[in-house]
């Protein structure tokens, strides 16, 4: 995991840490440093890997442009129930808090 110039994984730290702000309880939870940069890669592994399959997708159409109607195609197959405990598994073997909703 890398960060440069304020940023994580190609996202800007504020951006990740609201994203996970728009699911806390608590107003006062506190999210470190390795959790933001964590949060922040598997983003950029969830946005690469919705990338790919639209593009597949697109080709599956013989069509030459992705467009958003073939990242809508291949979302359910991204985001399956079981994926916030997949999340919450990983944070706790690297001993980090990030609150998930389950």
């Amino acid at each position: 995991m890398e960060e440069r110039d304020g940023r994580a994984g190609g996202f800007r730290k504020e951006t990740v840490d609201r994203l996970l702000r728009l699911h806390f309880r608590d107003g006062r939870t506190r999210v470190n440093g390795d959790a933001l940069l964590l949060t922040a890669e598997m983003l950029k592994v969830f946005v690469r890997e919705a990338a790919a399959r639209a593009a597949r997708q697109a080709q599956a159409e013989d069509l030459e442009k992705v467009d958003i109607e073939h990242v809508e195609k291949v979302l359910p197959q991204l985001v399956q129930p079981g994926m916030e405990l997949l999340i919450l598994k990983m944070t706790k073997q690297k001993e980090l808090l990030i609150w998930t909703n389950i």
